[in-house]
């Protein structure tokens, strides 16, 4: 396994990072998702994403995440969760004020069963709170040793450099971590989140490297959707888009990377992490294998010919 400076701060993350959205909690059994934790701990993954969302209710995944990492030393990992989403219907069960960070934060801590969590993430932007009130609610956080960095995720980049303004301004603890989806069939960040990023020393965590699958060819062509696939369950699949244009690309991906001796799933996860920015791409698992081939991408630097052929077909 590689390892990469998260931003500027001083935390070094694996390249490939395991992630329990839509997974943990959820359609993955628990001893399958201890065994995936196991085997990504196991190959050097030292970055395990959660959120207090993600589960078939609120801190479930975060529950089975507790169980699974229980064996191993808490400073050999990294552990990250999140804040925004509705956790229930009360008009306070959501947002970015601070009594939800506060809130959301103890039980988070208290569902994964650690006195901190390394990255603390906003999970978006939130219109209906004064922006100072959310920063400072997250340096108290990190002066009580509760957070160890502050991050953000899908915020616009106005509201990115908006952020790092008003830290500066007020000399609170800068954000570290931004995780954005970042793929070979999304590609906004590239515009302007990075360079804001990279001035302000933010580093990028991407979710959706494969984008939901379509970047494993496991979606072919005049082929049927896999059984049990994202793409064939239904509520899981609102970042995939899939059509003959999108698999024609599949197909010449696919050729690519069988002539560069690489799965496709490994390129694309490569290719994501050739931006410096990148510090780890998210990767889920469903079964310890796909841990294991999906970790095969770390420390993998693509051609520029291989990255000349890949942007030919996404041109």
């Amino acid at each position: 396994m590689e390892y990469r400076r998260l931003g500027k701060s001083g935390l070094k993350v694996s390249e490939i990072a395991l992630g329990s959205w839509l997974t943990y909690g959820t359609v993955t059994e628990k001893e399958q998702a201890i065994a995936c934790v196991k085997q990504a701990y196991e190959l050097g993954i030292n970055h395990f994403d959660c959120a207090n969302v993600y589960g078939a209710r609120p801190h479930a995944a975060e529950e089975v995440m507790r169980e699974a990492l229980q064996p191993y030393p808490r400073q050999s990992y990294v552990i990250t969760t999140k804040a925004f989403w509705p956790v229930g219907d009360g008009p306070n069960d959501r947002g970015l004020s601070r009594k939800h960070i506060i809130e959301q934060a103890e039980q988070s801590l208290k569902a994964l069963g650690v006195d901190y969590v390394d990255i603390f993430y906003f999970h978006r932007f939130d219109p209906d709170t004064d922006l100072e009130e959310t920063l400072r609610a997250i340096d108290d956080l990190i002066a009580q040793g509760k957070v160890l960095y502050a991050g953000l995720s899908e915020w616009p980049a106005d509201k990115i450099a908006l952020g790092v303004q008003l830290q500066k301004e007020l000399r609170l603890h800068k954000f570290a971590a931004s995780q954005p989806i970042y793929n070979m069939f999304e590609r906004y960040i590239e515009k302007a989140v990075v360079p804001i990023c990279e001035n302000a020393g933010i580093g990028q965590v991407v979710f959706s490297p494969l984008a939901q699958g379509i970047l494993t060819g496991k979606y072919r062509k005049g082929q049927p959707v896999p059984a049990g696939s994202r793409l064939a369950t239904p509520g899981v699949n609102q970042f995939m888009h899939v059509d003959d244009v999108v698999l024609d690309k599949v197909e010449a991906l696919i050729a690519i990377a069988e002539e560069a001796g690489f799965t496709l799933a490994q390129m694309a996860i490569a290719w994501t992490l050739r931006l410096d920015n990148v510090a780890s791409a998210l990767v889920g698992a469903s079964r310890p294998e796909q841990v294991v081939e999906n970790a095969k991408a770390a420390g993998i630097k693509l051609s520029q010919d291989v990255i000349d052929a890949i942007e030919k077909v996404l041109a």
